[in-house]
């Protein structure tokens, strides 16, 4: 009498369970990158194919919101609205400690060339290095 195993291993694997998982993350991750806001002043920058290689320290933003101006100063990451009469007092103790305080100017297309030229004056009165930020020509 011949005994048989009723016990059969099935070699085969079944993926479902791993699609399950992915598309799980998969909207997992949809969802929490919509949470996200990011800390981004939208302006239309002027055009130009100049470029430059210097990386600045600090920004400072100006837009145009209907004939009044805003002024944002900070780095890429953290930027906060400041009156201009703070703005040079802003510089100094954010550039304080470095060798070759840098600056990156980025202003709105719309914004009068005034405006432009007193942040200038600025970092010209504090010996700043001043990059004027420009849009890449179409």
């Amino acid at each position: 009498m011949a005994l048989r195993s009723r016990n059969k291993i099935n070699s085969s694997f079944s993926m479902s369970s791993m699609t399950d998982i992915v598309f799980l993350l998969l909207i997992f991750f949809m969802v929490t990158s919509t949470l996200v806001a990011p800390n981004a002043i939208k302006l239309l920058l002027p055009q130009s194919n100049n470029q430059t290689r210097a990386t600045p320290i600090t920004t400072v933003s100006i837009k145009d919101t209907g004939g009044k101006y805003l002024y944002y100063v900070g780095t890429a990451d953290n930027r906060s609205n400041v009156p201009f009469s703070q703005i040079e007092g802003r510089l100094r103790t954010m550039l304080a400690d470095e060798k070759e305080p840098t600056v990156s100017l980025h202003a709105d297309k719309s914004v009068p060339i005034e405006e432009v030229v007193k942040i200038m004056n600025i970092a010209k009165n504090n010996e700043y290095k001043l990059i004027l930020a420009t849009r890449p020509l179409d």
